[in-house]
């Protein structure tokens, strides 16, 4: 590219707003221009103010980032048109609207706009279609709202996209859910350390609606999730009821062959990945693949009377959360040739 877009990280010192800073660092169509926290932060530069969670060191470029106020007008005299939020549902409701009434491309990670009609819950590999939605937003006379979906539901539905050629009618999943999913600072030690904590309000409810919505199908969703002692990645154990008899050798080759977009940054060259030996996948993982953290891992295919069973891995802060709304917008940015 000639020139990079500028964009903006709404709620950058949170455990999402990290992995953000970290992709948009050195990020080849993206140019960061401006970050946002909470109100006693403003004005401080990032380094001295974040609580740095990731596995890694924070890049040398966002170090001195100065976290900003949120202000739509210094946004724009930025040249800020893009806007990935981090914010909490409840913020995020009355915040992204008037980020998209004033014009800016709005994506999201929160789920208080994911519902609406005209909102995409999008995931490119699985439905870019669905960006096509934007216009009856008002796109491009006016802004937009894009959703990436909730972090389980991103890998399941990955997973099953190459699988919906077979008809699926029922669905059982366990989630087996780290800690990072609940934010920073999150749980108590006292609560999960030792433990497993086998109720995550809201979560089994936005799974059931959001698969049904992203993958355009309606079969009956049964699951229950689980929040373990894991710093990153979900875990995942499915049991599927197809309308078609299939080989546990077909699915492999579906995996091994899915890939539905190309030519974005974030997009890996296969982005599902099966692995045969029993004890894989695992959370340790969750940062593996190129770009780190974007690849699903599936593992422990069987069949068993008739049903198909697997595990999945999807690192829940990067493909489920930032990776995923950074690479949304490398999917409009490409479909509507804003390069």
């Amino acid at each position: 590219m000639d020139k990079k877009i500028k964009v903006a990280v709404m709620g950058a010192t949170g455990a999402v707003g990290q992995v953000f800073m970290w992709m948009l660092a050195d990020h080849p169509w993206f140019e960061l221009a401006y970050a946002t926290a909470s109100a006693s932060r403003v004005g401080l530069q990032y380094a001295s103010t974040v609580h740095w969670v990731m596995p890694f060191e924070m890049p040398k470029s966002v170090r001195d980032v100065e976290v900003k106020e949120f202000n739509i007008e210094a946004m724009k005299e930025a040249g800020v048109k893009i806007v990935f939020s981090a914010l909490p549902a409840e913020v995020a409701r009355e915040a992204e609207p008037q980020l998209r009434d004033n014009g800016l491309y709005v994506f999201s990670n929160a789920a208080s706009m994911r519902y609406d009609n005209n909102v995409p819950i999008l995931i490119p590999e699985t439905n870019v279609e669905q960006l096509d939605l934007i216009k009856d937003q008002g796109y491009p006379e006016s802004g937009f709202v894009v959703t990436n979906a909730n972090c389980v539901t991103t890998g399941l539905a990955m997973a099953l996209a190459p699988l919906r050629k077979y008809g699926i009618k029922n669905i059982v999943l366990h989630s087996y859910q780290s800690v990072s999913g609940a934010g920073y600072p999150g749980l108590s030690s006292f609560d999960i350390t030792d433990n497993c904590i086998p109720f995550i309000k809201g979560e089994e409810e936005k799974i059931e609606k959001e698969i049904k919505k992203i993958l355009s199908i309606a079969p009956e969703v049964y699951c229950y999730t689980v929040r373990v002692p894991v710093m990153f990645g979900h875990l995942e154990a499915v049991w599927l009821d197809l309308e078609q008899d299939v080989e546990v050798e077909d699915i492999i080759n579906d995996w091994n062959t899915f890939k539905e977009v190309s030519d974005l940054p974030s997009t890996p060259e296969l982005p599902v990945e099966y692995g045969a030996d029993n004890t894989f996948p695992q959370p340790k993982y969750a940062f593996w693949g190129k770009p780190s953290g974007m690849v699903v891992y599936t593992g422990r295919l069987k069949k068993k009377n008739g049903k198909i069973g697997f595990l999945l891995l999807v690192n829940n802060i990067v493909k489920g959360a930032a990776g995923g709304s950074i690479q949304n917008a490398e999917a409009v940015v490409k479909r509507f040739g804003l390069i």
